[in-house]
């Protein structure tokens, strides 16, 4: 658990330092806010959630994103099984 609230926090600390990203824990869920983006990303000990909310103007950079996202996971957790459907 220490080490996936270790990776969170890394990556929203990069996010901010990035884009300017407003980030704050509330439990075990790190929430995130800039304009035209939000989401969380929610630690516990069997697995890590995140959601994306992207404004209109940012879909543009939808593939973009989800790249960078999937390869930080894939760095700092293991490679996922794929989406539950």
């Amino acid at each position: 658990m220490k080490k996936a609230r270790a990776a969170a926090e890394d990556i929203a600390a990069k996010l901010d330092e990035e884009f300017d990203l407003d980030y704050a824990w509330d439990g075990n869920t790190l929430e995130f806010r800039r304009t035209g983006v939000s989401g969380f990303l929610e630690v516990d000990k069997k697995e890590v959630e995140i959601s994306v909310r992207l404004g209109f103007l940012m879909l543009a950079f939808r593939s973009r994103i989800e790249e960078e996202i999937h390869a930080y996971f894939d760095e700092h957790f293991g490679k996922s099984p794929g989406p539950k459907i």
